[in-house]
This record gives C-alpha cells, sequence and structure tokens, in this order.
C-alpha cells in the first residue's frame, strides 16, 4: 500500500482528516500542521488533538518539510512543497480552472457564484495548474456567510478525497486529466488593503463582500467619520432616488441601523465594531456620518 503524509491547514484540513480518518487510516503515515495567526480558529490545535487521538505521527510546519512517504497531499496549503510534482496531490477550493491562486472560495463568493466546490489535482510548475484528478460541486444560495460556505464545502473535500485515496490504497495509478488553459481565471492573493470597502461599489456586492470577508477572516473594513472600523453583517435593501448621490454618506436610521448610500442601491449595516477595540459603534454617535 502506498503511505502518504498530509500537509494541513484551517478547518478545511482538519475536516478532511476527521472525515477520512477512520477509513484510510493505515494510508495516513505523517501530518504536517500549518498555522494562520490572521484567522480566529486556524483549527491547528484541533488537527494535532486528531492525529495525537489515532496515533499519527505529527510535526509541525519548517520552511523545507522533510517528506519520505509515496505520496504528499495539501489541503489549504499556502507554500511551495519541495516534491516530485507527480507524486504530489493538491486540494484546492474551486472548480479548476477556475479560480487558481488565492482565497478561490472568497473570489466565488464576492462574485455571487451559485456552485462552488473542490479539484484535487496533481502538483506543478505554475501554481494549480497540475492534472485534474477528481472534482466535486455543490449549489449555494444568497445571502451566504464565508463560514456557511466552509461548511458546507467539506463535503466537496470528503468526496475527492475518498476518490483519491481509495486509488491509493489499491495501489493505482494517479492519472489527472489536463486543464483547459484557455478557460483558465487567477484569483490574487489579499492583504488588509483588500478588506476595505468601496462604497462607489454596488451595495448587492458589498453585501456578498461582507459576507465573504468575516468569521474566520478579520471582516471587511472602513472608515466611520475617519476611525477605522469592521462590519461584521450588512444586507442590500431597495435604493431610493437621490439626487445628490454621494456613495459612503449614511442616508437614514433603519431601527437603529445605519443605511448607507453605494453606487448603485442601498446598504444597510447590522454589526460594526471599532477595528482597534472590538466595541460596537453602533448605535452610531450621530446621524451625519461618512463612510469612507
Amino acid at each position: 500500500m502506498n503511505t502518504l503524509t498530509l500537509l494541513l491547514m484551517t478547518e478545511k484540513g482538519y475536516r478532511l482528516l476527521a472525515d477520512t480518518v477512520d477509513t484510510f487510516r493505515d494510508l495516513l503515515a505523517k501530518v504536517v500542521v500549518g498555522r494562520d495567526s490572521a484567522l480566529d480558529d486556524d483549527y491547528a490545535a484541533q488537527t494535532v488533538a486528531l492525529c495525537e487521538q489515532h496515533g499519527i505521527a505529527w510535526t509541525e510546519r519548517t520552511q523545507h518539510p522533510a517528506i519520505d512517504t509515496d505520496y504528499a497531499m495539501t489541503v489549504g496549503w499556502r507554500w511551495m512543497i519541495d516534491f516530485p510534482e507527480d507524486r504530489l496531490i493538491v486540494f484546492h477550493d474551486s472548480l479548476l480552472p477556475r479560480y487558481r491562486g488565492f482565497n478561490p472560495l472568497v473570489s466565488g463568493l464576492i462574485n455571487g457564484d451559485t456552485q462552488i466546490g473542490v479539484t484535487a489535482l496533481l502538483g506543478s510548475a505554475q501554481y494549480d495548474a497540475g492534472p485534474i484528478l477528481a472534482q466535486a460541486s455543490i449549489e449555494i444560495a444568497y445571502p451566504c456567510t464565508i463560514a456557511r460556505a466552509i461548511d458546507e464545502i467539506a463535503a466537496c473535500y470528503r468526496a475527492t478525497a475518498f476518490d483519491v485515496f481509495a486509488r491509493l490504497t489499491s495501489g493505482t495509478a494517479l492519472i489527472g486529466v489536463p486543464q483547459d488553459e484557455a478557460a483558465a481565471t487567477y484569483s490574487l492573493w489579499r492583504d488588509e488593503a483588500d478588506y476595505r470597502i468601496d462604497w462607489n461599489d454596488s451595495a448587492a456586492r458589498l453585501a456578498r463582500i461582507v459576507d465573504a470577508l468575516g468569521s474566520p477572516y478579520a471582516g471587511a473594513s472602513t472608515l466611520v467619520n475617519g476611525v477605522p472600523a469592521r462590519i461584521g453583517h450588512a444586507e442590500a435593501v431597495a435604493d431610493v432616488t437621490v439626487e445628490n448621490r454621494a456613495p459612503g454618506k449614511v442616508i437614514r436610521i433603519d431601527d437603529g441601523l445605519p443605511v448607507v448610500v453605494c453606487g448603485s442601491g442601498l446598504l444597510r449595516i447590522g454589526e460594526l465594531t471599532d477595528a482597534a477595540t472590538g466595541a460596537s459603534l453602533l448605535p452610531l454617535a450621530r446621524f451625519r456620518s461618512r463612510f469612507s
């Protein structure tokens, strides 16, 4: 039987291990645990506990983790792996070749995709461009938070993992299907600047952005009268005709919640906190407030 090293990060990595360990324990030789301090919970502790419960050797991530198994598999991993491409299995939370790169699930939610999924593929010199081994998808409806999407897409991880693990267990050669390069799209890396709300955007898109950047991520950001703030919840509401439209200005208060003018549409803010202290900024100190 083949042996496998898993390189795991975040809840997605933990849940894949939890979903497969009972069936494929003999395949799993070692787990390398990656951490992400930017997340509310990176699930590293839960992954370690699960490894110890099932007697799986584990180690913390190093710059060049030692891999001495037949195959290696990454889930949620963000670093390059020095390992033969034809024996490196990558799990990516998009239906490749769409959304190669970083935060594909976030990008899909912001774009309003009604289908999300997972691809298992072999490694390649260019990221996320290797032959496809297996894919699974689900339909989603909006509004949809990133937390809910992560929860629902776990079924796709499980389905693709069972497909690939079964092949590894049986000794079947892993042969993938080449991707259609003409259909490839990319999702860029994100930093703090990408959390900032652009009030010239549509209210519908901004509501999706707020949902897509919420927990376990830091949350969409804005300035409220010059004070850095995070928006935890928001919803698009019916637009009105504004003769002197100025995106970012509060137009009214609905049951204590500010309604902000957007490039098109209006956005009602349901949760707003001080970015430095976490204290709620609702209700607003004054009606004449500007989000920028």
